[in-house]
């Protein structure tokens, strides 16, 4: 039996095969197709079954992840989408949290809301914050809404009510009835099931988005099975989604916006497996790949997951300037460019890189397919990091004359040659990285320097020697299959079902009664999921995470307790484990205050952690270096000559001295710096570098 699994990136679209019985696999790397995403899906695929010889039929399902959902936010070209709000609150996704993220920015852009003041709908209900109705929600305003949004002619609609985070009543109300008279060609996403959370804007921006997505998403998983269906692969689909795990295509195609950042979460799903394999529990996961470069602190193997993220920003490193998503998501930051990042001079005569991308159309210069602008690709081939014939296992050669053109031309208007150019694009790419990273794990209230650093991605393995050394972190892992790292995170991932329901609730007066039937309509509500994504629910992991904090404060520290329906002693152990990690984070707790709950969440996290990967030795055993190439390095300034090994003939336990590059097909890792390497039993790559 064999398992596949995809992930379209920026750049290019990877796939991996494995066979269940024995732990092979095999890569697959193709151009990504923007256009048609599932033009390189289907083209991976064919690769994958031709390479491992494997039947269409043999394969049991295909995990997907897909950067669908981020591109059309960040594009703006979603469908046409109205939201239903309740009577004076239409124009909050515009107000927002009229907070400025840049204080003294004069012109200040906020990212506009992604429903057009013309498409938002007032409804005469309102829930009150205990749950109760003010304002009854009844059929003739029920038929007055949907004749209006017929007049409108929208493709998808919102519907998002006042405090319906504690009662879904009327949401759900309305949502059947618009139904009723809308027919199905007109997608409704409803606030409380996409994001049952307090905060009223955030739940609004992310019931939108969903909207403003979900048609999109849903059309191109149902071609991605007609794909799949003429290659002869009838094996379920399993969708990657943000918190690490996967679901069903169903359920992803409900609500599309958990998908937003699938991709990367597989990265890191992939860096914590291989720090388990590695004896490592605290890893920094680095992912690079042809957009963007991403970090995540993982700590005792486990990835932290946050409820809150924000996409689609103005200014792509400014906290705040873009939609609120109310998902769970693995807790990670974008802290850099990516291979296909395009460098060029700014108004003060300075070298910049990114945030454009020159992505797979027209590609970076030294691709030949019209590209004119240097990327950081381009600088890493003209440093000699990469083989201009060895590309994707010389499947795609390189331009490196094209890549000296683009860059002079840069490097020309501040006085520079292609070779400086070039390194001062690393450089600077190489240094905002480390930078951005070393202030996300100081916030997390760590010294990188006690962590090992895991890099996968396209790109990742080009840079993490340098910017590991710029955090002062010594030691670097290279898993297998480091060019498809996501893939594998998609097959190591569990499945996994959130359910969030929020109130505001002292504990002392907690009604304990109606929050055991929350818990337990949450748990059958996500046990539903798993069924559906072919997962047993009952040997799931399930956890209860209460979100608490003092009263009167406004931000909450997650504490969490197995799954089971409150008891009496339910309340004493929440009050234990809340004072101790508030004294842990804070030096002490708050005298006489009385602890609340905000948000309660049921979290299933099925099946047991996936075993190591299998990668066979290529032709025997060589450790001898394959050829000698000319690189830049870092600490003389200079070119130098250095080693060139084949990363498939190396066995598990050689040792290598560096400076050295070694190759395999989807990636090059490029160790500039003086350092020891060695295989790992696996066949990962341990890097150490001198003191």
């Amino acid at each position: 039996m064999y398992r596949i699994a995809v992930d379209i990136g920026g750049t290019f679209t990877d796939g991996v095969i494995e066979n269940t019985e024995t732990s092979r696999i095999w890569i697959a790397k193709s151009l990504s197709t923007p256009a048609s995403p599932g033009d390189a899906v289907s083209r991976v695929i064919a690769d994958l079954l031709e390479k491992s010889g494997a039947s269409a039929e043999d394969v049991v399902d295909v995990v997907h992840g897909n950067t669908i959902v981020t591109n059309t936010l960040i594009e703006r070209r979603g469908v046409r989408t109205a939201l239903v709000a309740t009577a004076g609150m239409t124009d909050l996704i515009e107000m927002g949290r009229e907070v400025r993220y840049d204080l003294y920015d004069l012109h200040l852009e906020l990212p506009p809301p992604l429903v057009p003041a013309e498409l938002r709908l007032g409804a005469n209900e309102r829930m009150a914050a205990d749950g109760t109705s003010d304002t009854e929600l009844v059929q003739a305003e029920i038929e007055r809404v949907a004749a209006e949004l017929r007049a409108l002619r929208p493709q998808s609609v919102a519907i998002a009510f006042l405090h319906s985070n504690v009662s879904d009543r009327h949401e759900v109300a309305m949502a059947q009835g618009l139904r009723a008279r809308l027919g199905s060609d007109i997608a409704i996403s409803v606030s409380s099931h996409v994001a049952g959370e307090i905060r009223e804007y955030e739940r609004t921006t992310t019931a939108t988005a969903n909207a403003y997505v979900q048609p999109l998403v849903e059309t191109y998983l149902r071609e991605l099975e007609g794909r799949l269906q003429a290659l002869g692969v009838v094996a379920p689909v399993l969708i990657m989604v943000s918190s690490g795990g996967f679901t069903s295509a169903a359920a992803a195609a409900d609500t599309p916006i958990a998908l937003l950042e699938s991709g990367p979460a597989g990265g890191v799903i992939s860096a914590a497996h291989a720090g388990k394999a590695a004896g490592l529990r605290n890893v920094l996961a680095f992912d690079m790949g042809g957009t963007t470069a991403k970090l995540c602190v993982v700590i005792d193997g486990e990835p932290s997951v946050a409820h809150s993220f924000e996409t689609a920003r103005v200014h792509r490193f400014k906290r705040g300037s873009g939609l609120p998503i109310l998902i769970p998501s693995i807790d990670l930051i974008e802290i850099g460019a990516g291979g296909g990042s395009i460098a060029a001079v700014n108004a003060l005569g300075l070298l910049k890189v990114g945030p454009e991308s020159a992505g797979s159309v027209p590609g970076p210069a030294c691709y030949g397919n019209g590209g004119t602008e240097p990327t950081v690709t381009d600088a890493d081939l003209v440093l000699g990091y990469l083989d201009p014939a060895n590309f994707l296992g010389g499947e795609m050669a390189l331009d490196v004359g094209k890549a000296r053109e683009a860059l002079a031309h840069v490097g020309a208007r501040i006085g520079l040659n292609a070779l400086q150019t070039a390194t001062g694009i690393i450089d600077i790419v190489n240094e905002s990285m480390a930078a951005a990273a070393r202030v996300h794990i100081a916030e997390k209230g760590h010294d990188p320097r006690s962590f090992t650093l895991v890099a996968t991605g396209g790109a990742g393995p080009l840079h993490a020697v340098s910017v590991a050394q710029r955090l002062g972190v010594s030691r670097i892992v290279f898993p297998i299959a480091v060019g498809a790292g996501s893939c594998l995170g998609f097959l190591a991932a569990p499945a996994r079902a959130d359910r969030a329901w929020s109130r505001i609730s002292p504990l002392a007066g907690m009604d304990w009664e109606e929050l055991g039937r929350r818990l337990t309509a949450m748990r059958a509500d996500a046990e539903a999921e798993l069924t559906q994504a072919g997962s047993d629910a009952a040997a799931c992991q399930w956890s209860v995470v209460a979100e608490m904090r003092f009263g009167g404060q406004g931000t909450t520290i997650p504490v969490s307790l197995p799954y089971r329906l409150p008891g009496d002693e339910f309340a004493g152990e929440l009050v234990e484990l809340f004072t101790r990690r508030y004294a842990t984070l804070f030096g002490g707790v708050v005298p006489s205050a009385r602890p609340e709950v905000v948000t309660w969440r049921v979290i299933a996290v099925g099946g047991e952690a996936h075993g190591s990967f299998h990668w066979p030795l290529d032709a025997g055993e060589i450790v001898a270096p394959k050829a000698w190439r000319s690189i830049y390095l870092p600490k003389t300034g200079v070119m130098g000559d250095v080693p060139v090994y084949d990363r498939y003939r190396l066995p598990p336990g050689a040792a290598i001295a560096a400076p050295a590059i070694i190759e395999e097909r989807e990636s090059t890792l490029a160790i500039p710096l003086p350092a020891q390497v060695r295989v790992l039993a696996d066949r990962a790559i341990l890097v150490e570098l001198d003191a």
